[in-house]
């Protein structure tokens, strides 16, 4: 008989913590005070509660370091400090290293074409990550009605795209809690008022 033994966060864990707090210090989320920090807390947590290993947790911190940071300098910075599979992840949950950054839409098709063919840890975090932007949304919905899309390059239509798009490619490897969270926002996201 096994047991479920629980997850130790080590201190490499820690120290992906620093890392990430120091990446995104003073970055605030879309149309809010609210520091981007808490984006990285919430995706960790979310991988966590899926069952996700240090080493996904580790990644959930850094998903969006190099995309926001240094670009490939970034990359391999986290390469060195916390190994190639942690490096692995974050590549494949990246959507460009490039500054300035290619067109919206023309990247964001280039990364879902790259999520389906990344490994198992990489869909989770990216899941992870989706919910919790997905969660976001909706609550500035909630807060601040349909000008909150002015802050989306994609606008409503685009990132409804997007995130229908993510969910596909989701779907094909992956069930659960954090799948049937994704579809919810997605719907009410999609049924909240335009004007």
């Amino acid at each position: 008989m096994t047991t479920n033994q629980p997850i130790q966060l080590g201190e490499k864990f820690e120290q992906a913590l620093e890392f990430a707090l120091h990446i995104h210090r003073g970055q605030t989320r879309k149309g809010s005070q609210t520091p981007y920090f808490a984006h990285i807390l919430g995706v960790a947590s979310l991988v966590l509660e899926d069952g996700g290993s240090e080493i996904e947790a580790i990644a959930a911190l850094l998903h969006d370091a190099a995309e926001d940071g240094a670009g490939q300098q970034t990359l391999d910075q986290i390469r060195v400090q916390f190994g190639e599979e942690i490096a692995g992840i974050v590549l494949d949950c990246s959507d460009t290293l490039e500054t300035p950054k290619p067109p919206w839409r023309a990247r964001k098709q280039a990364h879902i074409d790259h999520l389906e063919n990344s490994r198992p840890e990489s869909i989770r975090v990216k899941l992870a990550d989706k919910v919790h932007n997905a969660n976001n949304l909706l609550r500035s919905l909630h807060e601040h009605g349909p000008s909150v899309w002015d802050d989306f390059k994609g606008g409503r239509a685009g990132t409804l795209w997007y995130f229908k798009e993510m969910y596909a490619v989701f779907s094909q490897t992956r069930a659960g809690y954090l799948m049937d969270e994704f579809a919810r926002l997605i719907e009410k996201i999609d049924g909240y008022p335009e004007g």
